[in-house]
């Protein structure tokens, strides 16, 4: 890129329709997929890069598409699929028995007005933070390097090469596990390996349970080892240590599986949370004092770079007029204000109206900022996927729940649950700023590498939003009927999807207001997060690369461990092809390739699990695509289990093959 570029003076073809609507129609994918991700594992995925591949594959057909146009299309993509982190709260509401399913015009309220005040706040903190800080932003220059490489009008043939191999690699896995969910849902193929018993003379239970997921083996690649080794470290706590200890107390008649899981589910997960909430807000404690020096510096630089520069801005530092920016916030607050009325009349708290929603609004205002702040400077500080939201989201649910309680009398009952409920909807709205603070501020970091104009950046992003806004309601009422969620009444565990952050959230909001939780458990988990911190902090110390997160370990005690295990060999899967390919011709080349295959792994399945819950909900029946019966268990299990392995062999070493074609 020359200097006359760098200058921003050249006007390129950028903010277009055709680019909308390309990202447009990758949003609707990537967002279906990540809420069905992120509820069954308890983690989304970053879309950016393989948005931005599937961009550059797509408009090579247009003589004059350019790489500014392509990250267009990348951030439309990447905010709608930042946004479905909403899960990480909303499904609350139903956990608790307060809403039995999501109503699409407040959900999309929550979701499009938080994430267009998001868009709002990190406006004015994308000079502080992007143009004037040396904050890295892992991911949004990860993003612009595959821009570049894959580039628009400056394309070259080698990366043109390179940009169909990244599109292959991405449509193989797509296709390969959205079949093989399929043939699961056949059941043809097993889709787990388990295996539950007892032992002892009390009777402890416990057993192991291997999901046969593309899509959770993908995430376990993408996470690296020592995330895989940690959430292992937290599945030995829970499977080989707390659910016999807790089976052998209790000393109860029935099958192990029944036993087990029982006890995981009623214990076992709470201890989980504990360790959760501790590693997850000693994570924001670590980022406290660079957030603050971060931002301070950064803005007094602005200040005295503007001083110096006077009113003449280049293109590429356009941001959209502060005073639409202040009137978009405005208006924006409209709605959230009729909706706190609407669901404080709903909850029975009409006595507080006013108090309710003034406070709800100032609450909203204020926490979304500091949200906006501290998220963007955590996703620069550390990349969006690793910034620890549910740690945000434990913080604003207790504080919302402790305002709640001096605002209102704590209550019992239908009054008290209601009280629950407006705690988790306030949460939810400031959980959609910081989702997507968390996200633009990367965005706009790639902007700002590959020569973009801010403001059209700005423009796409609240478009992303509204997008997603609309997809995310009825994705999550159809996974609602089909699946439903762990811990409610009247679910079927086995399929129930997990849902931690948005348990965890809700029992905290519970436990404040109507102090029903046992907190024995939560204290305990606490502990454990204690001695994993101090533990990780020494390995810091020691090693030059071993870690054992806090945080993913207590995802491994809480997730099911039929999520938890496949991660796990995901992650070793992706250690081993890594290493295969730092050998390789074209060592970093393959290694994104491995990235890009894993991220269609987990689109393609994840994807068919909507199609599939659409199924169900419609069909009336759990299994609609059965071929067959229960009497083919065994077959199904070998079968399966052989196919599933070959099947992976045959697609990383593929990958490994074309990366070295592209050298």
């Amino acid at each position: 890129m020359n200097a006359h570029h760098l200058a921003g003076a050249t006007p390129r073809t950028e903010l277009t329709v055709r680019g909308l609507v390309i990202g447009i129609v990758i949003t609707l994918v990537f967002t279906a997929a990540n809420v069905f991700f992120g509820l069954k594992a308890g983690l989304t995925f970053a879309t950016s890069i393989p948005a931005a591949v599937i961009s550059m594959a797509i408009l090579r057909a247009f003589k004059n598409s350019t790489i500014q146009e392509n990250n267009i299309v990348q951030t439309v993509a990447s905010s709608a699929g930042t946004l479905s982190a909403i899960i990480f709260v909303l499904p609350g509401l139903v956990m608790i028995g307060w809403w039995n399913g999501f109503p699409f015009w407040v959900t999309f309220g929550i979701c499009a007005t938080g994430g267009i005040l998001g868009v709002m706040y990190t406006i004015p903190l994308r000079r502080a933070l992007v143009t004037d800080s040396d904050l890295p932003y892992p991911e949004g220059v990860a993003c612009a390097e595959v821009l570049k490489v894959g580039g628009g009008d400056d394309a070259a043939a080698a990366s043109e090469e390179s940009s169909r191999a990244g599109l292959l690699a991405v449509a193989a896995g797509t296709v390969v596990s959205a079949v093989f969910a399929v043939v699961v849902a056949t059941r043809v193929f097993a889709g787990n390996v388990a295996q539950y018993f007892r032992f002892g003379e009390r009777g402890a239970a416990t057993g192991y349970d291997f999901a046969l997921s593309f899509a959770l083996l993908a995430v376990g690649h993408l996470v690296g080892l020592w995330v895989g080794l940690a959430m292992l470290l937290g599945a030995v706590i829970a499977w080989g240590w707390a659910v016999p200890h807790y089976t052998m107390l209790a000393a109860t008649a029935g099958a192990a599986a029944d036993v087990a899981q029982a006890a995981w589910s009623a214990k076992v997960r709470f201890i989980g949370a504990g360790t959760i909430g501790v590693a997850a807000i000693y994570t924001l404690a670590k980022l406290v004092k660079p957030v603050i020096s971060g931002l301070t510096s950064a803005m007094a630089s602005s200040r005295a770079r503007k001083a110096g520069q006077g009113a003449s801005l280049p293109r590429t530092e356009h941001d959209m007029p502060i005073g639409l920016v202040g009137l978009i916030s405005v208006v924006c607050l409209l709605p959230i204000a009729w909706l706190l009325g609407d669901f404080s009349l709903a909850t029975g708290l009409g006595d507080h109206l006013w108090l309710l929603v003034i406070g709800g609004l100032l609450f909203v205002v204020v926490m979304g900022f500091l949200v906006s702040a501290v998220c963007g400077y955590m996703a620069g500080l550390i990349g969006s996927s690793n910034s620890p939201l549910s740690g945000v989201g434990i913080l604003v649910v207790i504080i919302a729940a402790l305002l709640l309680m001096l605002a209102v009398q704590a209550q019992t009952g239908d009054a008290g649950k209601g009280m629950v409920a407006f705690a988790l909807f306030a949460t939810s709205v400031v959980f959609a700023v910081a989702t997507i603070a968390n996200n633009n501020l990367q965005d706009l970091k790639t902007g700002q590498l590959v020569d973009a104009t801010p403001w059209k950046q700005q423009v796409a992003l609240v478009v992303g939003v509204l997008v997603g806004a609309a997809v995310i309601p009825p994705v999550l009422d159809l996974l609602n009927e089909a699946y439903g969620f762990a811990g409610m009444p009247g679910v079927d565990p086995t399929r129930a999807l997990a849902a931690p952050q948005a348990g965890l959230i809700s029992a905290l909001a519970q436990g404040v207001i109507q102090g029903n939780i046992d907190w024995g458990l939560i204290g305990l988990g606490g502990a454990i997060g204690v001695a994993l911190i101090v533990l990780d902090e020494m390995l810091g110390r020691t090693t030059r690369s071993a870690r054992l997160p806090p945080l993913a370990v207590g995802l491994g005690i809480y997730l099911p461990s039929s999520t938890t295990l496949m991660i796990v060999v995901g992650a070793i899967v992706g250690w081993y092809f890594d290493r295969r390919a730092e050998r390789g011709a074209n060592p970093e080349g393959t290694k994104q390739l491995g990235v890009l295959l894993a991220s269609g792994m987990i689109v393609g399945e994840s994807i068919i699990g909507v199609v599939i819950a659409a199924i169900v909900v419609f069909s009336g029946q759990n299994t609609p695509l059965a071929l067959v019966g229960d009497n083919f268990g065994t077959a199904a299990l070998w079968i399966g289990g052989i196919a599933f392995v070959l099947v992976n062999a045959a697609l990383y070493r593929w990958v490994a093959r074309l990366g070295r074609t592209v050298a």
